[in-house]
C-alpha cells in the first residue's frame, strides 16, 4: 500500500531521514555522512519531497546504484504530501518574461550570440555553474577594455587572436572537404562535444539533447561522468552507428571505476577520456556565491549551512587525488577502448604520455575552470608539436585541444598546428538553455558554414592541407601588451552587439 504524506513527515531529522523522489520514498539515514553535497542539502529537505532539488544534479539512476534496496521505502500518494507555498520571487518572474520575449533563434549568428541569450535566460545557479572559472577569473575590467593581459578562462580564447594566418592563394577551392578522423572514427567536421557536468540546469532533458543535435550533424559526443542524465540515457538517446566517448573522472573506488570503464565498452564507447587535471576540483567563487546561499530549515540543529563549495564542489568529492602515471598500465589491462589524458597542459607530460603507451591527449586547462593563470590548451599545442616532430613522434599519439574554441578560425588555427581535433563545450550548453536541440544544431551549422568560407579564404581545400606554414605564432606566447591603447580608435569603433530582446506586442 502506497505511503502518505504524514508517513514520510515524520522522519524528518539526522536519527530518521526520510525524502521524497519521484513519488518515491527513501530512507537516506545512514547516507547522510556518504552524500558528496554533504548531510546539510538532505536534511533540509527531511520528511519532505526533494525531486526539484535533486532533479537537475543527479542522474536517475543514482539512488538505484548508491542507496540499498532496503532503503527503497515504495511508492507514495503524492496527494497526501503538503505542498509547500513558495513567495512570490521578482526575479523569476522577470526571468520568465525574458524567455517569453527571448531573440529568435535566427538572429544568433556566432557562439556568442547563445552565450548573450543564454546569461538573460537562465536561473542564477545554473549561470554561476556554467559560466564560472577558478579563483580571480583575472582577464577583463568588465568595461569592455581588455587588461595588457588575460588570464584563464578568458585566456583560452584570446590566445587564438594571436595567431594570424598567412592565407595561400590561386587554390582551387571550390569544393570544400573538412572531414576527418578522430581516434579512427570518421566525422564531418573536426570538433566534437566535450565533456560537461549538469546539462539539466540548463535544459531539463539535460545531456540526450547533445546527444540528438551531434546525431544530426554526425559530430562525436563524450559522455560527461557527472552528467545529470545517467550513462545508459544518454547512450539509449544515440541512433545508428553514432559515436560516442567517455569521460572519466576516477573514483577512489577503484572497483567503481572499473565497472563504470566496462561498462561504457559495452555499450560501444569508442575512448576513454581520463581526467588527469582534477585531482580537486577548482574553486569557482561565481558558482559558490550563486549555488548555496539557503541556510537550511529547523531540522538542522541550528547548524550553519555550508556555503563555501559550490555545485562543482559538492558533486565532486568522489575524485581521487592519488592517480598517478602508475595507475596506466591498469588502465590499459581493463579496456581496449582507446585510452586518452584529459587536462595534459606542457610538453614534458605529453613525451610521458607517448611513453606510456597511451592513444592520444587532450592539451587543456579544463575551461579555466581548475588553475587560475594556467595557460591555454592552444599555446601548449604550439609548444608540444614542433617537440613531437622533431623526435619523430607525430603520428604516435593523437593531440586534441579544448578550451575557448568560438569560430572555425580557432579551429582552423589548431589543425594548422598539429591537433586532431578540437573540443567545445560551453557554446552548446548555452545555446542548450536558451533554444534546447534546435539551439545546439544551429550552432553546429554555424561553425560548418564559418568553417567553409575561412577554408577557402586560407586556400586549403581539405583538412589535409592545413600545416604550420598557414599561420604566425610570434604573439602567441607573449602574455602581456606593450601597444598603448588608442582611445580615438576605441571612441569611434561602433562594436558588434548581441541579438536583443523581442519588444512585448501593445494589442
Amino acid at each position: 500500500m502506497p505511503l502518505k504524506g504524514s508517513d514520510i513527515a515524520e522522519h524528518n531529522d539526522a536519527k530518521s531521514c526520510w525524502i521524497i523522489i519521484h513519488g518515491n520514498a527513501y530512507d537516506v539515514t545512514d547516507f547522510l555522512p556518504e552524500h558528496p553535497g554533504g548531510s546539510k542539502i538532505i536534511l533540509k529537505y527531511a520528511g519532505k519531497d526533494a525531486t526539484e532539488e535533486f532533479e537537475p544534479i543527479h542522474p536517475p539512476d543514482t539512488l538505484d546504484k548508491y542507496l540499498d534496496r532496503s532503503k527503497h521505502l515504495g511508492k507514495v500518494r503524492m496527494d497526501t504530501v503538503a505542498r509547500e507555498v513558495k513567495q512570490e520571487d521578482p526575479e523569476e518572474a522577470a526571468r520568465l518574461e525574458r524567455v517569453e520575449l527571448k531573440p529568435l533563434l535566427s538572429q544568433c549568428y556566432n557562439l556568442f550570440d547563445f552565450e548573450a541569450v543564454a546569461r538573460r535566460l537562465m536561473k542564477n545557479t545554473a549561470w554561476g555553474y556554467y559560466s564560472s572559472a577558478a579563483d580571480d577569473e583575472i582577464g577583463h575590467d568588465g568595461a569592455n577594455i581588455p587588461f595588457s593581459a588575460f588570464e584563464t578562462m578568458r585566456e583560452n580564447h584570446s590566445a587564438f587572436h594571436r595567431i594570424w594566418f598567412r592565407p595561400q592563394v590561386l587554390v582551387d577551392v571550390e569544393t570544400v572537404d573538412f572531414t576527418t578522423t578522430m581516434l579512427g572514427t570518421k566525422c564531418s567536421i573536426p570538433f566534437y562535444v566535450t565533456a560537461t557536468a549538469l546539462g539539466k540546469l540548463g535544459n531539463p532533458e539535460g545531456e540526450v539533447v547533445l546527444t540528438r543535435a551531434a546525431r544530426s550533424h554526425d559530430v562525436i559526443q563524450m559522455i560527461p561522468t557527472l552528467a545529470s542524465c545517467s550513462f545508459d540515457e544518454i547512450v539509449d538517446a544515440r541512433r545508428g552507428d553514432q559515436v560516442q566517448w567517455l569521460q572519466l573522472y576516477v573514483n577512489k573506488d577503484r572497483e567503481i571505476t572499473r565497472k563504470i570503464v566496462q561498462h561504457a565498452e559495452r555499450r560501444g564507447c569508442r575512448g576513454l577520456f581520463i581526467t588527469v587535471d582534477a585531482p580537486q576540483l577548482g574553486r569557482r567563487e561565481k558558482d559558490m556565491r550563486t549555488k548555496f546561499t539557503d541556510q537550511g530549515s529547523n531540522v538542522q540543529s541550528g547548524q550553519e549551512t555550508d556555503n563555501s563549495q559550490g555545485a562543482a564542489r559538492a558533486i565532486s568529492t568522489f575524485i581521487d587525488p592519488s592517480l598517478s602515471w602508475k595507475d596506466i598500465p591498469w588502465f590499459k589491462s581493463i579496456t581496449r577502448m582507446p585510452i586518452i589524458l584529459k587536462g595534459v597542459q606542457r610538453v614534458e607530460d605529453v613525451l610521458r604520455a607517448v611513453e606510456a603507451g597511451v592513444d592520444g591527449v587532450v592539451l587543456s586547462n579544463h575551461g579555466g575552470r581548475q588553475l587560475d593563470t594556467a595557460r591555454s590548451g592552444i599555446e601548449v599545442l604550439a609548444e608540444t608539436m614542433p617537440v613531437l616532430r622533431a623526435r619523430g613522434l607525430q603520428d604516435k599519439i593523437e593531440v586534441f585541444v579544448d578550451g575557448g574554441v568560438r569560430r572555425a578560425t580557432d579551429i582552423i588555427k589548431a589543425l594548422c598546428l598539429g591537433a586532431r581535433g578540437v573540443g567545445i563545450g560551453r557554446p552548446f550548453l548555452y545555446a542548450m538553455s536558451a533554444y534546447g536541440q534546435d539551439g545546439v544544431e544551429r550552432a553546429m551549422q554555424l561553425l560548418k558554414e564559418e568553417m567553409e568560407m575561412n577554408m577557402r579564404l586560407i586556400g586549403c581545400a581539405r583538412v589535409e592541407d592545413l600545416n604550420p606554414s598557414l599561420v604566425d605564432t610570434k604573439g602567441l606566447f607573449v602574455h602581456s601588451n606593450s601597444t598603448a591603447p588608442d582611445s580615438l580608435s576605441h571612441t569611434v569603433y561602433d562594436p558588434l552587439v548581441t541579438p536583443a530582446q523581442r519588444p512585448r506586442s501593445k494589442l
